[in-house]
């Protein structure tokens, strides 16, 4: 027998949409929401031998969780989220676009994730419900190209994302005013206790400069 769970929906908009330098805009400002613009109530079917992981879970990176996820009032399903490592990058990565003075007082963080349908619906052109929490506790959303990035190929969910669908991306997270990574956050809403995967950072090491003789 499938079990229904009730989630509130979050509806999320404001990311970073970089462009690349040939036609390059300043990136959107409104990169870093707190809490979700707004909410709606739905009820997402739990298909049997599926197990949703409890609000208020911890994980390390690697580790996978199994949420509610409804984008609208509409589309509903069960995503098996695993966030598998996060790279710290520099602002330099980004010297092939055009960025206004405050995004370039970010720190870049990429966010390698796979992302599994094992519910009922069809989520496809939907965001990755997943955010970079930095120091100050703010809910980052990932930002968005128009064209590759090479450091970070980030691919979004396809126009099908059925059921028994997956994929393996990169996600890019801009922490501003040079914020430092805590965490990754699946939060459905405020109410809750986030799910939250941490663990150990990469960061590449510095090249030497060659000395001259």
């Amino acid at each position: 027998m499938k079990s229904l769970v009730r989630v509130l929906v979050a509806v999320v908009g404001l990311t970073t949409v970089l462009a690349g330098c040939t036609d390059a805009k300043d990136p959107d400002a409104k990169k870093s929401p707190g809490t979700p613009a707004a909410t709606a109530q739905t009820q997402v079917p739990v298909p049997d031998g599926v197990e949703l992981t409890e609000y208020g879970t911890d994980l390390t990176f690697g580790q996978s969780a199994n949420v509610a996820y409804s984008p609208n009032d509409e589309r509903q399903t069960v995503l098996q989220l695993t966030v598998n490592g996060v790279t710290q990058g520099t602002i330099d990565d980004l010297s092939g676009y055009t960025l206004e003075e405050r995004t370039r007082a970010s720190t870049p963080y990429y966010v390698k994730v796979t992302v599994k349908n094992v519910g009922q619906g069809d989520v496809g052109q939907t965001p990755i419900p997943l955010f970079l929490v930095d120091n100050r506790n703010t809910l980052i959303s990932a930002s968005s190209f128009t064209n590759s990035f090479t450091k970070c190929p980030s691919v979004p969910l396809p126009t099908t994302f059925a059921p028994q669908a997956s994929l393996a991306t990169c996600l890019v997270f801009l922490a501003p005013d040079h914020g430092t990574m805590t965490g990754v956050s699946f939060r459905a809403v405020q109410e809750f206790a986030p799910i939250v995967w941490t663990g150990e950072l990469t960061v590449p090491k510095k090249k030497k400069k060659d000395k001259k003789s």
